[in-house]
């Protein structure tokens, strides 16, 4: 079979390569001509030759509308459309009957693995017809971790994206709270090799995980993460996870929490905590630290006690 690409950027350039590695012609679409196999999305459909076409999308989900709106131009009866990138999964059901009237099949796939999906496979998680997910299975099998784990046909269509966001918002409350352990462990003054106990639970530890793998990963060349700055996007999933709680009325403390802790990450002084300093100087006489310093007469003051006009 033939498989047409969307979308060639991080994951879905080493996407195509796992499954070319599988023996799978692929032909990718990327408007980067440089790493594009094809020059539009017309010449890209045009070399998948007879159908059924199979074209699997891996785009930011501000670019899925418009690409569906081509394809179902260039596509026809028994071809399917597969959104593999973070959409929204309440857009999908949408975006399956948008296509279903000229007969083309859709299918959502929740994809995970990052830069590592290469190497080691990427977990799938489907959503959609038996018939269409039977078709693109030799697509799955190839980009799939060898042996038994690492796909599931989750349900009808929406169910896949569900899955990936429900795994994201996961995601955010584990990291979370490696990063206050890590935290933690490094204010102590009676832990002196932080990175050494990470790698420690690599083993024998109920917290053993590839996310730990990779902070012991990070930390081997920088062990006090000197050069990273502590600023943490979203990708959109932790908030979709969250209003998904909220709609079920699924209480979700730990990854809403871990969602907001990110909103915290962009505030270099947080202006919430300055309220909160406010208020406990007022009831407990906690200290403040000043903003910008008032301006004093310097000759009022003892040397000792007069602050800094660096301080920043």
């Amino acid at each position: 079979m033939k498989l047409g690409l969307v979308g060639l950027g991080k994951m879905g350039g080493n996407m195509r390569q796992r499954i070319r590695d599988a023996g799978i012609d692929v032909v990718g679409y990327d408007r980067n001509a440089e790493i594009s196999d094809s020059d539009s999305l017309a010449d890209m459909v045009a070399q998948l030759g007879e159908g059924p076409r199979v074209v699997w999308l891996m785009l930011p989900v501000q670019f899925v509308k418009q690409t569906l709106d081509e394809l179902k131009d260039l596509l026809g009866e028994g071809d399917i459309v597969v959104d593999g990138g973070n959409s929204k999964w309440i857009n999908d059901k949408n975006n399956a009957a948008y296509l279903s009237d000229a007969g083309i099949g859709y299918l959502d796939v929740g994809v995970s693995g990052g830069v590592w999906g290469r190497q080691n496979g990427y977990a799938l998680m489907v959503g959609g017809s038996d018939p269409d997910v039977a078709t693109v299975m030799p697509v799955f099998e190839a980009l799939k971790p060898e042996g038994d784990y690492g796909f599931v046909h989750a349900g009808g269509v929406g169910a896949g994206h569900f899955a990936k966001m429900v795994h994201n918002g996961i995601e955010y409350g584990m990291m979370q709270s490696l990063a206050e352990g890590w935290e933690l462990l490094m204010a102590a003054d009676e832990v002196t090799d932080v990175p050494a106990v990470f790698a420690s639970w690599q083993e024998g530890s109920v917290v053993k995980s590839w996310l730990l793998d990779l902070c012991v990963l990070a930390m081997k060349d920088d062990p006090k993460l000197d050069k990273i700055r502590g600023f943490a996007e979203d990708s959109g999933e932790g908030r979709w996870t969250v209003e998904a709680g909220v709609d079920l009325a699924v209480p979700t403390p730990a990854i809403t929490a871990a969602l907001y802790a990110r909103f915290s990450s962009r505030q270099e002084d947080p202006p919430a905590m300055k309220l909160v300093s406010a208020m406990r100087n007022q009831f407990g006489g906690h200290a403040v630290v000043e903003d910008k310093p008032a301006v004093v007469d310097e000759s009022d003051v003892d040397e000792s006690t007069a602050q800094s006009s660096d301080a920043s």
